[in-house]
């Protein structure tokens, strides 16, 4: 998240919050699509991690974007920590560990995505090139120990550095050495958002199989295909995983509040300063658990945001509903990813069809498939058969619900060229970490070091 919220808009009741999420629906005409991408940067010399402070650094990455784009800058203190696009179409953060993240512009088309992340990325290119810099396009960091890895001076990260081991042993991990690629989607109803949630929810981790891509940690395999998938199992339970109350039939915005309320929070912001808020929940917050510890104590409609912000489940749910399964990866996935969901939620009959395919689905069939993916990936067995089986369905119906919305570019193809990734996974019946694993036995002879030339950007 580049910009943490100042909203002072006071809140007096539990209503207003459920209130605030509900706001987000809109007719369906005005949906859009965001993505969001994260990618390690390392210096070309000796794939090393590039710090914050330097000429060659990420603070410098920052501020030679910020005179090629004209972006506004977004401080903490007196370091630059991302950029806003004046208009607020995208923003460019940091995240713990100095991954570079794009969160793209509310876009029409996977069409108008791609070419979105294809231009942020030749930009990119142009102001890190001189440095040394390249990026690196995969889920987890294949090298580096989290001593080595660069710490950003951000505020809430460093909160959330001493609070994450307090509450999993791989928060840090996920903090500091994992990258994802997200998008985020509209709703246009209680009703339409409930079903999107309960089907996300549920194919989420079919998503972390098919894009799994971190298979290293400090230079060699790690047993698993998704090690950010397996990480995310022991981050923060308070805040993460599967919400059970979402695949009730009854589920609404007002239960998401209820959870919301009972998760600790991470700070509140006064006067530009982050104060600690983990000790308490935002329910405790509401009843005056700061008074006379904070002067200006009392509850906004901002700290409301930026605790939604601060909550990790496997979909998320704001004003709009993020798909957070998957890991990172090559270019062509930063526009698979959105497709794969957008084919599925943005077309009546395709969700329908997703909805009535899972409908039967339990919390522990899911939980128990969420477990075992991060080790087996589409090998994992779900209901007797090897989840290759569901992935075949649920592709099928991302097509159909892509073709439907008939968005086409100017060669005349519609956006199911965008799942050509996922169709080569299946095809080769091996996704891009076993992928990775092969090459690492084979012609990388036992090294990671060719990953960071055959998989940056």
């Amino acid at each position: 998240m580049a910009r943490d919220t100042t909203d002072q808009t006071p809140l007096s009741s539990v209503q207003e919050l459920t209130d605030y999420l509900a706001a987000g629906n809109k007719p369906a005409e005005k949906f859009r699509i965001g993505t969001e991408h994260e990618k390690f940067a390392f210096f070309r010399a000796d794939n090393g991690p590039v710090p914050y402070f330097g000429e060659a650094s990420i603070s410098a990455l920052l501020k030679g974007l910020q005179q090629k784009s004209g972006w506004d800058p977004i401080m903490d203190g007196d370091n630059i920590i991302g950029l806003g696009e004046p208009n607020g179409m995208g923003a460019i953060s940091i995240e713990p560990g100095g991954q570079f993240e794009l969160s793209g512009a509310p876009l029409e088309t996977i069409h108008e995505t791609c070419k979105e992340s294809n231009t942020h990325l030749a930009t990119l290119r142009e102001i890190a090139e001189p440095m040394g810099i390249r990026f690196l396009g995969i889920g987890g960091s294949p090298k580096w120990t989290l001593a080595e890895t660069p710490v950003m001076p951000k505020s809430r990260y460093e909160i959330m550095t001493r609070y994450m081991p307090k509450v999993g042993a791989k928060g840090l991990d996920m903090m500091y050495r994992t990258c994802t690629i997200q998008v985020n989607l509209d709703f246009s109803s209680e009703a339409d958002m409930r079903k999107k949630m309960r089907v996300s929810m549920k194919l989420q981790s079919l998503a972390t199989a098919l894009f799994a891509s971190s298979p290293f940690t400090e230079g060699k395999p790690n047993g698993l295909l998704s090690w950010r998938g397996d990480i995310w199992r022991d981050t923060d339970n308070n805040r993460s995983g599967l919400l059970d109350f979402t695949f009730r039939d009854d589920f609404g915005f007002h239960d998401y509040a209820e959870w919301a309320l009972d998760v600790p929070m991470y700070f509140i912001v006064r006067d530009g300063h982050y104060h600690d808020c983990t000790h308490i929940t935002f329910r405790q917050f509401m009843n005056g658990a700061l008074k006379g510890a904070v002067a200006a104590w009392e509850p906004t409609m901002g700290d409301w945001t930026n605790h939604l912000s601060t909550l990790f489940p496997d979909v998320r749910l704001k004003r709009f509903l993020e798909m957070r399964g998957a890991d990172g990866g090559p270019w062509r996935r930063i526009c698979g990813l959105p497709a794969f969901w957008v084919g599925l939620l943005y077309n009546d009959a395709a969700l329908e069809d997703a909805d009535m395919l899972t409908k039967d689905w339990t919390f522990d069939e899911v939980n128990a498939l969420r477990d075992a993916v991060p080790s087996q990936g589409l090998r994992a067995k779900f209901r007797g058969h090897e989840l290759y089986e569901t992935a075949r369905e649920v592709i099928a119906v991302s097509k159909s619900g892509l073709r439907a919305r008939n968005k086409l570019n100017k060669e005349g193809q519609d956006e199911t060229i965008f799942l050509a990734p996922l169709d080569e996974v299946m095809a080769k019946k091996a996704t891009l970490a076993e992928d990775l694993l092969a090459l690492y036995h084979g012609r990388w002879n036992g090294s990671v070091e060719p990953v960071f030339e055959e998989y940056q950007y």
